[in-house]
């Protein structure tokens, strides 16, 4: 019983998660309202364990699954019919920790996507969230999975850490991920900048898929009364297989946001982001400005509201342009390619 105990002692499993629900109306073709999850933090339930294995050196792994708080199912990430049911297509990991960093096998966030996008004012959630990394309007995709991580110890506020996904394909190159992301924050500074390369599925090179390659950078600064935040972002789509030509499309993007506290619990949330897309000389831009507000009731309740309006510009029949993120397709864009929206709720984190 005496050895039991200790080695008990030296291990710890956690349960975590986070309920987030709030009623969502927008405003394009036409009108569209309901419940959503998920609108200022993602709804997800997960858990993570630590095990001290003696000399600085400890097992870790991770298990996080989303779901719905507005019907009860599950969420998968994968968008279409079937995504309900609960999986842990969020984090999925189990590796080594020490004084070398840290090391993980799984399906992860990439450290990319964890560099740059912190710089997103409405931290990449909610209607008021920038679409750089939306992976349905944009194609980003800000997880990998077959994948190596590596997490280097912070070196006087730097930081990197690197991702191979195994693309575990018949062709070794198909869907293969490499990527890399840095860091470095000191006091009221924070810098980040990422790469990645995610390669498309050629199914033994006779269908046409894409290639994406992707850089992005950004910072903030926080000057105690509000902190600034920008970005810039850049995605190159090459098609690829035996009968790809040389098209191309880019997605850019850049961002410009602030956070101001208000009073002991409230947080004013503002930004600015532009996008462009160009696709066989076709280019497609739209704007998009965001307002919210959270107010904190407790360390882990708030409540919580985001208007958000996006316009598209030189809008056709052939490209329908941008939705804002996580926008219901019934709502769709009104003839001059807008979109409004707006979400009220809570969120209780555990």
């Amino acid at each position: 019983l005496a050895a039991s105990g200790a080695a008990m002692a030296q291990s710890s499993v956690t349960l975590y998660g986070v309920a987030d629900a709030g009623v969502t109306y927008l405003n394009g073709a036409d009108n569209w309202s309901g419940v959503t999850s998920g609108n200022n933090l993602t709804s997800r339930l997960g858990f993570r364990g630590v095990e001290d294995l003696g000399n600085g050196l400890k097992a870790t792994f991770n298990l996080e699954a989303g779901f719905n708080v507005d019907d009860g199912t599950g969420y998968l990430g994968k968008g279409g019919p079937d995504d309900t049911g609960l999986q842990f297509r969020r984090t999925s990991t189990v590796g080594l920790q020490g004084s070398f960093g840290e090391v993980r096998l799984g399906r992860m966030l990439t450290s990319s996507y964890l560099a740059v996008s912190r710089y997103d004012a409405f931290g990449d959630t909610g209607i008021g969230a920038s679409l750089a990394w939306n992976g349905t309007e944009t194609g980003y995709a800000s997880r990998t999975e077959n994948a190596i991580s590596y997490t280097s110890p912070n070196f006087s506020g730097f930081k990197i850490g690197a991702e191979y996904g195994f693309g575990e394909q018949q062709k070794a190159s198909d869907k293969r991920y490499i990527g890399i992301g840095a860091t470095y924050d000191n006091g009221p500074l924070s810098l980040g900048l990422g790469v990645d390369r995610l390669n498309g599925n050629t199914k033994n090179n006779t269908q046409l898929d894409e290639n994406q390659t992707t850089w992005h950078l950004g910072g903030s600064y926080n000057f105690g009364v509000a902190k600034l935040l920008g970005f810039y972002k850049q995605s190159k789509f090459k098609e690829t297989g035996l009968n790809a030509g040389n098209d191309s499309t880019k997605f850019k993007t850049f961002g410009l946001g602030v956070t101001a506290p208000v009073g002991a619990a409230g947080e004013v949330r503002a930004s600015y982001n532009h996008y462009r897309a160009s696709d066989d000389g076709d280019t497609l831009k739209a704007n998009q400005l965001s307002l919210g507000y959270v107010h904190n009731l407790s360390k882990r309740t708030a409540l919580y509201g985001t208007y958000s309006y996006l316009k598209n510009k030189n809008k056709d029949g052939d490209n329908l342009g941008l939705q804002l993120n996580g926008a219901m397709s019934g709502a769709g864009l009104s003839d001059s390619g807008a979109q409004h929206g707006l979400q009220v709720g809570v969120r209780h984190a555990f």
